[in-house]
């Protein structure tokens, strides 16, 4: 009898992402719940708009467990490269719908402001609405470390916005708190307007992360220079790099380089140059796609294509 195909290191890093977009699901179910709850005690429209942003938690979530699952698919013929930037537009997605809310938020507050009523129930209230944050914040916590081990924006991004959603929820509790001891009935829709004001910042933050991956931005700095550290360690009088540029896309990086060595060399030797070379830069990057151009370090020709569209085009 055969054995079991043995479960890959990526197939279990796509199963836990999946699993914990599905908890992110469940903790936006249940945080609309107990925060609906604590505006229908309340009348307070501070946990009204926190009650919205949830709504699009729940979401976000949802089209981030369909971008983790679109992305985790193999290459095919027609998607060569992957299907990892489903990740940068789940993030799009979500940062929109963060601006959405923003924008629903604010004209309930301000029509709030024209037309005040009182807020009741306080205690209870702002109970359900904590522990609600509570919930968030450990989801939050949660989902922020795993999509920084696992190179994930979408499960990043999601945990990001729970962990806002925390500061906003903390803000509308001191705001209804303030509106019972002083009885200035303005400061519930006012802390609402500020909430408005933090979900954009977290929106437009989302938006531009989406777009950078989007348009192929480099590796970051830090990625950058360990790159950069392991070309000028094969670096000599015989061999030379340039044409460097890399790119990420969700969780696998792009890097491409010329290598530039005597002409005399054999074409085995560049060969076995170019594998090591490949093998000490793949490790710190995984998962990563590296193509190395192996050229002549006496011909001028070999110059010409440093920049992305060859110099020498007539």
């Amino acid at each position: 009898m055969a054995a079991p195909d043995a479960v890959t290191p990526a197939a279990e890093r796509d199963r836990r992402l999946r699993r914990l977009m599905v908890l992110s699901i469940a903790t936006a179910v249940a945080t609309i719940a107990l925060k609906t709850g604590a505006w229908a005690l309340t009348g307070s429209v501070g946990l009204l708009s926190d009650a919205a942003e949830s709504i699009v938690n729940l979401v976000g979530a949802s089209v981030g467990l369909v971008a983790v699952v679109w992305a985790a698919r193999p290459a095919d013929e027609e998607h060569a490269y992957g299907h990892e930037k489903a990740n940068y537009l789940a993030a799009g997605i979500e940062g929109t719908l963060i601006l959405v809310a923003a924008a629903t938020i604010g004209f309930t507050a301000i029509d709030r402001l024209l037309h005040p009523s009182a807020v009741t129930d306080v205690g209870v209230g702002v109970a359900v609405s904590v522990l609600a944050s509570l919930l968030n914040l450990v989801v939050g916590r949660l989902l922020v470390t795993a999509g920084r081990r696992d190179r994930s924006l979408t499960l990043e991004a999601d945990g990001k916005h729970l962990l806002t959603d925390v500061w906003t929820s903390a803000g509308v509790v001191v705001g209804v708190a303030l509106v019972a001891l002083t009885g200035w009935q303005a400061l519930d829709p006012l802390v609402a307007l500020a909430v408005a004001v933090n979900i954009v910042v977290a929106g437009v933050g989302l938006v531009r992360r989406s777009a950078d991956g989007l348009m192929d931005r480099a590796l970051d700095g830090e990625e950058l220079a360990g790159i950069e550290r392991t070309l000028r360690s094969y670096t000599s009088d015989d061999v030379r790099f340039h044409a460097l540029r890399t790119r990420r896309s969700g969780q696998r990086a792009f890097v491409s380089v010329h290598v530039l060595v005597p002409g005399a060399w054999t074409v085995q030797r560049g060969h076995d140059l170019v594998e090591e070379l490949e093998r000490d830069l793949r490790p710190p990057l995984e998962p990563v796609t590296i193509t190395t151009h192996l050229e002549p370090l006496e011909d001028p020709a070999s110059f010409a294509d440093a920049q992305l569209d060859r110099s020498d085009r007539g």
